[in-house]
């Protein structure tokens, strides 16, 4: 008999349990809960993509972007830029005109430029090589335009013009400068930005991402302790603010 009636409280108390999970209220305060977890989950996920956009491109979220004004976004040359600039310049004689592309590939500028197509041609045509010279240099002016190089030679043009805007002027081609390898890391942290934008799951890439700002951080915490006013001349010149380089740095 005690058994019977201890089976129906049992079976009487597990009705009334079920009854309480299933009501209306108990499915909104379920309800309450789990939109609760979701926005805490959205606000943390929200706080670590703003640090990692700190960490990466040196503006908070939200912010305006520095980089388009930057000294370093003036001196890089983009795909877009080398097709869409068809000025050549034309160099003049007896024979024909030379007609130089505005960017070369190779590193060819300043003195090595005036060497090829100034000095070059005109002393062939003065030993009467005559026409066939000016061909031939015109040949060699379309082989070496920068239009017609790939990534890595637009990468090798990109990286000389930082070495020569970074460097100081008494010792130029400062490969050693904390400011010319603060300006190269930021080049690729920018550049490989872009790619995992369009390719998220590149894990590898994912992994130099984090490794080249910690490593832009270094240099310039190093530059801070060395020289302050160098410091902070640079970090405008990049388009990175102060804080991007504080504290923990998330990527």
């Amino acid at each position: 008999m005690y058994r019977i009636l201890a089976g129906v409280k049992r079976s009487v108390a597990s009705t009334a349990r079920v009854h309480l999970r299933t009501s209306a209220v108990c499915l909104a305060q379920c309800k309450k809960v789990k939109e609760l977890k979701s926005a805490i989950r959205e606000e943390r996920r929200r706080t670590k993509d703003a640090a990692r956009l700190y960490a990466v491109l040196g503006i908070p979220r939200g912010a305006q972007d520095k980089w388009p004004q930057c000294n370093l976004t003036k001196a890089v040359i983009t795909q877009d830029q080398l097709h869409s600039d068809d000025a050549h310049e034309a160099l003049g004689f007896p024979e024909g005109a030379v007609h130089i592309p505005p960017t070369l590939n190779q590193g060819i500028s300043g003195h090595s430029r005036k060497m090829l197509f100034e000095v070059f041609p005109v002393l062939s045509v003065e030993r009467g090589y005559g026409a066939h010279e000016v061909a031939e240099a015109n040949m060699f002016a379309t082989l070496v335009n920068l239009r017609n190089a790939n990534a890595k030679g637009i990468a090798y043009e990109n990286r000389r013009r930082c070495i020569d805007l970074f460097s100081a002027p008494e010792t130029p081609n400062d490969t050693g400068r904390p400011e010319v390898q603060a300006a190269i890391l930021t080049l690729k942290i920018r550049n490989l930005w872009e790619h995992l934008l369009k390719f998220r799951m590149d894990v590898d890439n994912r992994r130099a991402l984090r490794r080249m700002v910690h490593q832009r951080a270094k240099v310039l915490k190093y530059l801070k302790q060395k020289d302050l006013d160098r410091h902070e001349a640079v970090l405008p010149r990049l388009g990175l603010e102060p804080g991007s380089l504080e504290g923990e740095i998330l990527v």
